[in-house]
């Protein structure tokens, strides 16, 4: 296979991993995956349940509603929700098909429910044990690095080899992303490769979005910032993105459509594409080439920065949102480099504590800096080589703020869990 054909085929598979649905925040929807899973094993009503986990999983679960758990939020809500209403089958929807009688269920069984939770001492940043007893019978099911990658399932003492993954052992690699063949892929594509699952971020993420301008979630960031700034295309776009985690973060059943393993990073690199092209009136075919250019972008940025880190995910999709805006503008090449450069030199500063409410903020704030660094260039201003994390081009750079995130911050990260879970 030429190389060039091997970069298609593959750049094809990464979105198609990629860009999966999920139903609440990716964090404590693994959990629950995990657990209805260790019920399904366990095959009774657990009397008794031990969660292990990682500080970046603690962190991420602790601030975040539980979706089906009347506003629920933590380990203990996600897990028992797993327990009691979840379809391992559904993957990241695992909660999708709860009812009233179902959630009656969780919050009776939540009060009874032998629980304890543990901080996991891991050299990996995504990392739990969910254990379940009923009786003298035991389950052991163990997720680390990705949201739905179980490496153990032992049971009674016995381990399991039975693939759980919905991962393949081999993903697409992700070392063959760069952003001149991302530009080559997106302007050559055939569409009919990509477009029925950017055909389902437009219309989850879209959907999120008005739910969050409709109803009342968490700091409303996207009311406020319509009712505050106006209509115009560039307050639309941070605001419908804003809305979208506004409602994610704060219980909505709606599901969107993930990037990086984020509900957040799916809807900020899809949804100011989305409102810039509405805005723009360009072809069906055009929105969905600078969407798969914002995903794949946010995608190799976040692919050197690792699953969960202390560095805020907004930014990498932001600044592929930036990219795919600057592509609806019918610019080239350079212009769509030159605001990633400008945009990762702005906002690269922004800390993840956590998924929840201010997570809507961050994110319009990083769309903001996406849109100012495209503006930047175009009217001939850049932040040059040298200037902080900015080097000699945009995969250095890339590589330098992936450095950051993935090394740099980790101090940062164990501080802030330490901070979060009330430790001196």
């Amino acid at each position: 296979m030429k190389k060039t054909e091997q970069k298609y085929q593959t750049y094809v598979q990464i979105l198609k991993e990629e860009l999966i649905p999920a139903m609440g925040c990716t964090e404590p929807i693994s959990l629950a995956y995990g657990a209805s899973l260790a019920r399904k094993v366990l095959n009774h009503l657990p009397t008794k349940i031990v969660v292990e986990a990682s500080g970046s999983i603690i962190k991420n679960v602790k601030s975040v509603i539980v979706p089906h758990t009347h506003h629920l939020k933590g380990i203990k809500a996600a897990v028992c929700a797993g327990i009691i209403g979840g379809n391992a089958d559904q993957y990241l929807e695992v909660l999708s098909q709860i009812d009233e009688k179902t959630k009656k269920e969780i919050d009776q069984y939540i009060e009874k429910v032998d629980f304890e939770e543990h901080f996991l001492e891991s050299s990996k940043v995504f990392d739990y044990i969910i254990t379940v007893w009923n009786k003298k019978e035991y389950v052991k099911v163990r997720i680390s690095d990705s949201h739905m990658h179980v490496v153990c399932i032992e049971k009674n003492g016995k381990i399991l080899q039975k693939e759980k993954s919905i991962i393949k052992k081999e993903k697409a690699d992700r070392s063959l992303l760069d952003i001149k063949d991302i530009y080559d892929f997106i302007t050559t594509v055939d569409l009919s490769d990509i477009q029925e699952i950017l055909e389902r971020q437009l219309d989850y993420n879209y959907a999120i979005a008005c739910a969050g301008l409709n109803d009342n979630y968490g700091a409303n960031i996207g009311k406020v910032l319509l009712k505050s700034f106006g209509n115009d295309v560039k307050n639309k776009a941070k605001a419908y993105a804003a809305a979208g985690s506004d409602a994610r973060m704060n219980g909505c059943e709606l599901p969107v459509v993930i990037n990086s393993g984020s509900g957040n990073q799916g809807m900020t690199c899809s949804l100011p594409v989305i409102i810039y092209a509405q805005e723009l009136k360009v072809s069906k075919e055009k929105m969905f080439r600078a969407l798969a250019l914002s995903n794949l972008v946010a995608i190799h940025e976040k692919s050197g920065i690792g699953t969960l880190s202390a560095y805020c995910g907004a930014v990498s999709a932001a600044t592929g949102a930036g990219a795919g805006i600057a592509y609806l503008y019918d610019e080239d090449y350079q212009a769509i480099i030159h605001t990633i450069v400008n945009t990762l030199a702005n906002v690269s500063g922004i800390v993840c504590d956590g998924a929840k409410a201010s997570c809507a903020a961050k994110i319009a704030s990083s769309i903001d800096a996406a849109i100012l660094g495209y503006h930047m260039y175009k009217n001939g201003q850049e932040f040059k080589s040298g200037d902080g994390l900015v080097m000699e081009d945009v995969e250095a750079t890339i590589q330098s703020v992936g450095r950051l995130g993935r090394e740099g911050m980790k101090e940062t990260n164990k501080e802030i869990i330490k901070m979060m879970i009330h430790e001196s």
